[in-house]
């Protein structure tokens, strides 16, 4: 039976799509729904149908997510459904083509034998997807950019109040790319080597969040390209596009505590170092320190942790010395942060005085490097 003239004006869009397609795309644009907003709309995602692909968009005046899929379009258009309600729905359907049919008042969600009929959102009232002047613009492997992400997102700040350490300092001279965070107790430096093809010189500092956002991305050969505006970071990869603001500010001079000073290195293999950590700390509390006692006769490092209430251990590693005897106390949850992004056998850990910081740097080839602020030693 033909659906009446009016029927057909009635609808909006009309799609076959399959479900995990789906809910990869909705898993990638949910992170732009806005959960605070008093405007409604802002709560939805914009579906729409043209050609043969479906682009979702999200945002929340911040962040602003656009992403493209390949669909079987019947008829195209423009709908607006709410974010969370909709994705949970599809994470929920069985495992077949899922059919979407949607006007600006209803969308119609159809999966084998299960159908949900939910409200739609004004689609007119959706702001229009930013567009972007970039004014630099480089490009990234996104397995290298994920990789960097990963080794620094957990020296972010998550302090509002000082709001440029909430992003990394993402910075890009003579082909050396890196990416540096820092919450004032720690910092972490990754960097790789880029192409000459890569781009101008570069320098943003961008959300954690956000990066973390990108970094999520299902895993691609592709690479990020990644364009700085006046005031907006716009990031794009294979089908998807994220446009957020970008942070304001001067971040820390970091490189005054890289000076390069050191009066011991010592070599140390990082599996045994993490274990002894992990060991050493179970007699402590959070707040315990752990001590370093680096001993160059010996070429051995002693870690020790004592709780007044509780007890003492201690445990004795081999390692190889350059330099002069010292003692180093550190937050051991921030010394296994540390460790777990060095992806290298051995570390090299710097110490100059019990009061200045000490540094964890991977073994080359790998470029990354971790620098801990000493806690006093009683």
């Amino acid at each position: 039976m033909t659906r009446s003239r009016k029927e057909r004006e009635k609808v909006s869009l009309k799609l076959s799509i399959s479900k995990s397609e789906l809910q990869n795309a909705l898993a990638i644009v949910i992170k732009g729904v806005s959960t605070r907003s008093t405007l409604p709309v802002l709560s939805g995602i914009l579906l729409e149908a043209t050609g043969d692909s479906l682009v979702l968009q999200a945002t929340d005046l911040e962040l602003s997510i656009q992403y493209s899929t390949a669909a079987l379009v019947e008829e195209e258009g423009k709908a607006v459904v709410p974010g969370k309600l909709f994705s949970d729905i599809v994470k929920n359907l069985p495992d077949a083509a899922v059919h979407v049919e949607a006007d600006e008042e209803n969308a119609l969600i159809t999966c084998d034998s299960s159908s949900f009929s939910i409200k739609a959102l004004n689609y007119e009232d959706f702001p229009g997807f930013p567009h972007v002047e970039a004014s630099q613009r480089i490009e990234v492997p996104f397995t290298k950019f994920a990789a960097m992400v990963k080794k620094v997102a957990r020296a972010v700040s998550k302090d509002e109040s000082r709001a440029i350490l909430t992003g990394a300092l993402v910075t890009l001279e003579e082909n050396h790319f890196k990416m540096v965070a820092t919450d004032s107790y720690r910092l972490a430096l990754a960097e790789v080597e880029l192409s000459d093809s890569a781009a101008d010189e570069f320098e943003a500092v961008i959300s954690g969040s956000f990066l973390q956002d990108i970094a999520s991305l299902p895993k691609t050969e592709s690479n990020v390209q990644i364009a700085l505006a006046e005031n907006q970071i716009l990031v794009s990869c294979e089908g998807t596009v994220f446009i957020n603001r970008r942070i304001e500010g001067n971040f820390p001079n970091y490189k005054q505590l890289l000076s390069g000073k050191h009066g011991t290195r010592a070599k140390i293999d990082v599996s045994h170092l993490v274990a002894a950590v992990k060991r050493t700390s179970l007699l402590g509390s959070s707040s315990t320190p752990i001590k370093f006692d680096l001993n160059a006769a010996s070429q051995t490092v002693q870690l020790s942790a004592a709780s007044q209430d509780v007890g003492s251990a201690q445990e004795t590693l081999s390692c190889s010395i350059e330099g002069d005897d010292a003692e180093i106390a550190f937050n051991f949850a921030y010394v296994l942060d540390g460790l777990s992004s060095v992806s290298s056998d051995s570390v090299y850990l710097e110490v100059g005085t019990s009061r200045e910081p000490g540094i964890f740097k991977a073994e080359a080839p790998e470029k990354f490097l971790y620098l801990v602020m000493p806690v006093r030693i009683s």
